[in-house]
């Protein structure tokens, strides 16, 4: 593992993506005036960035305002493309189908009794009674998941951009771990609370493969890619991007894959490496 200060950065990278949450955010989900700064001065060199979070669009507002030209934001670890200079209106959605979402449910309940669950939609959430929900989400229905899935007619409801699965006893890497040795061959199982809480997508689904497409239609490489991130849901982004940054309040995972350490999310360490990219351009 090498530090910010003498690890290997692309020659002129043209995008930079970055995880929100314990990444770019200090943990008052403030975004700090030089990182503001940072962000302005990498899309004035000609460098894109690509906020890249497990967030639905709706939470976005922290960061709508630093998102340059495109626009554009990766939501939901990667199960949305959203326009955040149009509110947050998703332009793609790669969603978890509701049979799908119906077997993982009830494999979990299976597996790890007393799992509870919630639904993200592209429209809000809806949770299990016992779930316990981060945002009350005033419009939210309050009922089992497989009422929460059901769907009468195929396509005549919201699409389901993420399951939730909450456990209150597991630890989150051993349930992790569980999860996906029960249901991995149906979708895709990661994690970036504290707490034993999984977030689902389809099989194929991450901020990665979402990335990777977005990168595609701009013509731009994996190694044209810098990455920033700070747990097991940023893994993916930060191996598939030529460099990557783990910050210094990462999980042991994600510090172990990054090719790059940084400063903590509460030290800017995002924006060290910024400047010191737009200092070697």
């Amino acid at each position: 593992m090498t530090s910010a200060d003498d690890s290997p950065l692309p020659a002129r990278p043209r995008l930079i993506a970055t995880d929100l949450d314990g990444t770019l955010l200090r943990d008052d989900k403030t975004v700090s005036a030089r990182t503001v700064d940072a962000l302005a001065a990498a899309e004035k060199a000609g460098i894109e960035v690509f906020f890249v979070t497990g967030r639905p669009a709706r939470w976005m507002d922290v960061v709508s305002a630093h998102v340059h030209g495109h626009g554009l934001a990766i939501c939901a670890n990667g199960a949305v493309v959203a326009d955040l200079h149009a509110g947050g209106e998703p332009v793609e959605v790669r969603p978890l189908p509701r049979p799908t979402a119906l077997d993982v449910v009830r494999i979990l309940r299976d597996a790890a009794p007393g799992t509870s669950f919630a639904v993200e939609l592209t429209t809000g959430i809806h949770y299990e009674p016992e779930y316990p929900p981060f945002h009350q989400d005033p419009g939210a229905t309050v009922a089992a998941a497989e009422k929460l899935l059901h769907e009468e007619e195929k396509g005549s409801c919201a699409p389901v951009v993420k399951l939730l699965a909450y456990h209150p006893t597991l630890t989150p890497d051993g349930f992790l771990t569980l999860a996906r040795t029960a249901a991995g061959d149906r979708a895709s199982f990661t994690r970036s609370s504290p707490s034993a809480l999984l977030e689902i997508s389809d099989l194929g689904v991450s901020k990665a493969s979402t990335l990777a497409l977005c990168c595609a239609e701009r013509g731009i490489s994996s190694d044209e890619v810098v990455a920033f991130g700070d747990m097991p849901n940023d893994l993916e982004m930060l191996t598939w991007a030529g460099t990557s940054f783990a910050m210094g309040n990462a999980h042991p995972d994600v510090l172990a894959a990054a090719s790059g350490r940084t400063a903590t999310n509460n030290e800017d360490g995002v924006a060290v490496v910024i400047e010191r990219i737009l200092a070697r351009l």
